[in-house]
């Protein structure tokens, strides 16, 4: 016998991929009303971008299939695991053009004026991403569960 997934139950990327997107949504919002908020750059050009990444997660975490959330997970996952490795690697000394943003030691300029990210930015791309990562792998592609399975018979 196989462990497999019956075709309505969710996965771990469907839980994460929702409880992410739900969180993009709301620093999406958060964002245009408090710009620094948890020492974050969320210019305007972030928010939309954190609301695409918002509802994009959610269509895949609540809509998609196994493999289909898996496949974002890990789309996503290494989108934003490097963005925010890159940024830690490649950041220098700086200073946002938000007014009363501090200096940052990691600043990453992507479009200036529009898109820039600090250190905080870049600790939660990685963080962002591993999770993304870890339910994709946590995810099989053709059903086999690696949580909470039922038995089902193979047939040949």
């Amino acid at each position: 016998m196989m462990t497999v997934h019956s075709p309505d139950e969710r996965t771990p990327a469907h839980y994460v991929a929702t409880t992410i997107g739900a969180a993009f949504i709301l620093i999406g919002l958060v964002g245009i009303w408090k710009p620094a908020f948890m020492g974050m750059h969320l210019t305007a050009a972030h928010n939309v971008i954190h609301l695409a990444s918002g509802v994009v997660s959610l269509y895949f975490g609540l809509a998609g299939s196994a493999a289909a959330a898996r496949g974002f997970c890990f789309t996503f996952g290494a989108v934003y695991a490097l963005l925010g490795v890159a940024g830690m690697a490649f950041g220098v000394p700086g200073t946002a053009t938000m007014t009363g943003m501090p200096p940052d030691p990691r600043f990453l300029r992507v479009l200036p004026g529009r898109l820039e990210l600090g250190t905080m930015d870049h600790a939660i791309h990685i963080v962002i991403g591993g999770a993304y990562l870890v339910a994709g792998f946590l995810t099989h592609p053709t059903g086999v569960s690696h949580r909470r399975p039922h038995e089902a018979p193979l047939t040949s």
